[in-house]
């Protein structure tokens, strides 16, 4: 993997680093008790395969076997526990740290880049790191340090052979190196599969009505069937050349065994059945570390590819949300839009040259076609979005030099798609403001004319809404939704096609209970709907000089 990578979770690892040091010596402790048995082994063949009566000393070295068999056990099972918890909790913290700052992404982020996509990076990305750090990761020390132990014991008894096995390292490296040209590729792929399953799949559920409303469930399902298909043809590619490796290694590991076993037969004159038999043990306990490489390697290629899709996403540059610009004291509401110009990615402007004047507890209305930047405006007044040029002022003070945080407390929004979290209505209703109780709740409520609906709710205000607010009604919905926004008293609130879901009834009677909720507040009425322009002081109609 690239240092670069390997820093990014260093990083991590840092907050930990005394458990880590505990691991690691007992991941020392463990190799080097597992080093022990074939000296052991060779004395205990040694004593058998003497002619004298050596019983009890072979029982003793028996008995040796034993213990420490027992230890590697406890060693391994501590050292296991103790690295595997810590991977964990590095790994959680990775997870907040990902979670938080896709948060902190703005809009823009989210405008070129799939939400499939983005949820594969928590769902699929982050716990294949979780799995190489506590699983993969940890296993190199150990494994590094029986091979480099059982190479030295092998040296010491006899050097010529030893020779012998570790030429046969640089094979097993080449035949890593040729099958890993053709991993390489594929974990990427692998990867970018499965976040295009499922960018389909959370599509296809959000679009379930409009499917379902044109029978089109079948093509949908094959859609759906054709990603999951690539997602086979890759892993079945994959997993081919990686059982081809485990077992082309093996049989390197076993080919060396038989070398040295020609050899060692040529000078069993020259050495003892405890030595000989030690080595056949060292050679042995390197096939261990040898298998384990064929996983290894193909892993280690799976996280690098996700731990490098996390490092794109954790280097975009987050919204300034509270430590850029100074605070902005309570405002009355003047706001100024002062020659804005605005162009999304990839598409013409949207607003060229735009000048707008609204004095504070104004209501306007801001009308025009479909595309003529009516929300546009809102996402620039609350900075989701930055102007590509010209300035936006309140009470004349430019917003680009106020901290996010600051400037979004003096708004409050009605958006045009209400989105509302599965959870009560009490929840949904005070979710600007943790500290607000049931009367102030029920008040915003009452303002927004939604307090009689929801005491006729199964629950009241403990009642769950659902996914988006399924459960209620596209007015009740709205009427949640200006009740979240009142609750903030912001003194400046935009009303985004906030009376869509009324029909001319609803909508006249809400327009006629919204007077006095909206006076003395500084209102920007978006919508295109005739009754709605009732409440406006001044229309704008977008296109038209202003």
């Amino acid at each position: 993997m690239k240092g670069t990578n390997l820093k990014s979770l260093l990083v991590y690892a840092l907050p930990y680093r005394a458990t880590l040091a505990t691991g690691g010596l007992l991941m020392l402790a463990e190799s080097s008790v597992a080093l022990v048995v074939p000296w052991l082994g060779g004395h205990l063949a040694q004593e058998m395969l003497s002619k004298t009566d050596t019983a009890p000393l072979a029982m003793t070295i028996l008995f040796g076997l034993l213990i420490v068999f027992a230890l590697q056990a406890i060693l391994k099972f501590a050292n296991s526990y103790t690295l595997s918890r810590c991977a964990e909790r590095i790994l959680a913290d990775l997870r907040i740290r990902v979670y938080d700052h896709l948060q902190a992404l703005p809009l823009a982020f989210y405008h070129q880049h799939r939400r499939g996509e983005i949820l594969a990076l928590l769902t699929n990305d982050v716990p294949r790191l979780s799995g190489y750090i506590s699983g993969t990761l940890l296993t190199v020390v150990p494994l590094l340090l029986v091979l480099a132990g059982a190479v030295l014991l092998m040296f010491r008894i006899d050097a010529r052979l030893a020779g012998v096995v570790v030429i046969l390292i640089p094979l097993f490296y080449l035949l890593l190196k040729v099958l890993g040209r053709r991993l390489r590729p594929l974990a990427s792929q692998i990867q970018e599969a499965h976040a295009g399953a499922l960018a389909v799949a959370e599509e296809n559920l959000d679009m379930l009505p409009a499917i379902k409303s044109f029978t089109r469930e079948l093509r949908e399902s094959e859609r759906y069937r054709q990603q999951v298909d690539r997602i086979l043809h890759l892993t079945t590619d994959e997993r081919r050349i990686a059982a081809a490796l485990g077992p082309a290694l093996q049989f390197l590991a076993a080919g060396g065994i038989v070398l040295v076993l020609w050899l060692m037969s040529e000078q069993m004159q020259n050495r003892s059945p405890a030595e000989m038999v030690s080595f056949l043990l060292y050679a042995g306990l390197l096939t261990r570390p040898v298998s384990a490489l064929a996983d290894l390697y193909g892993q280690t290629r799976q996280a690098r590819g996700a731990l490098e899709r996390l490092r794109q996403v954790l280097t975009e540059s987050p919204e300034p949300l509270r430590h850029t610009g100074h605070e902005l004291p309570a405002v009355r509401g003047d706001i100024d839009f002062r020659d804005v110009g605005y162009a999304y990615p990839g598409r013409p402007p949207v607003l060229q040259h735009f000048n707008l004047h609204v004095q504070a507890g104004e209501t306007v209305a801001i009308t025009g076609a479909n595309g003529a930047g009516k929300s546009t405006l809102a996402h620039l007044l609350m900075r989701l979005h930055e102007p590509d040029s010209g300035q936006i002022q309140i009470d004349g003070v430019d917003i680009a030099g106020a901290s996010l945080a600051s400037l979004r407390r003096q708004i409050g929004v009605v958006p045009q798609h209400v989105l509302l979290f599965n959870g009560s209505v009490r929840d949904n209703i005070g979710y600007g403001r943790d500290e607000a109780d049931a009367a102030a709740i029920e008040h915003a409520a009452t303002l927004a004319q939604a307090h009689d609906f929801i005491l006729n709710l199964p629950d009241g205000y403990d009642t769950l809404v659902g996914d988006q607010g399924v459960r209620l009604s596209g007015g009740q919905r709205q009427r949640l939704a200006l009740a979240r926004a009142l609750l903030k008293n912001p003194p400046i609130l935009i009303l985004d096609e906030a009376t869509a879901m009324f029909d001319p009834e609803g909508e006249k009677e809400f327009i006629e209970h919204c007077r006095e909720t909206l006076r003395e507040r500084t209102v920007l009425l978006i919508t295109h709907r005739p009754a709605s322009l009732a409440l406006a002081d001044r229309v704008v109609r977008l296109g038209e000089a202003v």
